[in-house]
């Protein structure tokens, strides 16, 4: 798990390309020291797992799904990268809950200074939107930002200068891709709300078929005496 808070800006050193998957190498100083083979980084928020360490070099297997759903695979040597390593339980959440499986890519469609700030506008895959409220959390490469605005195409975050330095999203232009992590609470509530409405209808319909099977004219005197009323 992470926090969205961006520990160091590495550097893209390898992308060995397979025909469905690949191999990421990138440069790091800061989140390096106590790295070890096994331990996890986020790197532009895809929870990845280190398989080789050198020197101030660690390198990544990036399975199929990943390459699916990411923009890892569009990567050049050179390109910066935003990199977090894995909550410890010591840690403070600063930012929000973070698992670094990304659901989608969006698309940088706006970038407009307000005042100190820099407002983005995502356009986001449908089917992630609905999950994205104002007010609520968004990580897009792995960033923890706070939604100021939706609408029908997207949402829109705003940055301050620090956050435009310290990340890749100050380094980004429209048109270019985002990796998007909606809030996992969002969909945990969806699917046990989901599964409610399922047991609900299961329960009516189970009603109803009781009462049919026992008289055409559904609840009667006599059902009722039969089943202890």
């Amino acid at each position: 798990m992470f926090t969205g808070l961006i520990a160091e800006l590495g550097t893209v050193e390898r992308l060995a390309e397979g025909s469905t998957s690949c191999q990421l190498t990138v440069r790091a100083q800061k989140i390096l020291p106590g790295v070890k083979i096994g331990d996890s980084i986020a790197v532009n928020g895809v929870c990845l797992t280190v398989v080789h360490l050198q020197g101030n070099r660690f390198t990544a297997d990036v399975m199929p799904e990943t390459v699916r759903r990411t923009t890892l695979r569009q990567l050049q040597p050179g390109d910066r990268v935003n990199l977090e390593k894995a909550l410890r339980p010591t840690d403070g959440l600063d930012g929000h809950i973070v698992q670094g499986h990304v659901e989608g890519v969006g698309t940088i469609r706006e970038i407009a200074p307000e005042g100190n700030a820099l407002v983005y506008h995502i356009e986001t895959p449908k089917e992630l939107l609905r999950y994205i409220v104002e007010k609520g959390s968004v990580a897009i490469d792995g960033i923890s930002l706070t939604v100021t605005e939706t609408d029908d195409t997207g949402f829109s975050v705003s940055l301050i200068p620090h956050t435009a330095k310290m990340t890749t999203l100050g380094y980004k232009s429209v048109g270019d891709s985002v990796n998007l992590e909606t809030d996992i609470l969002a969909r945990y509530v969806e699917k046990m709300l989901g599964l409610q409405k399922t047991a609900d209808g299961l329960a009516d319909s189970r009603r109803t078929e009781i009462a049919g099977e026992n008289s055409e004219d559904g609840l009667t005197e006599a059902f009722l005496c039969q089943h202890g009323f």
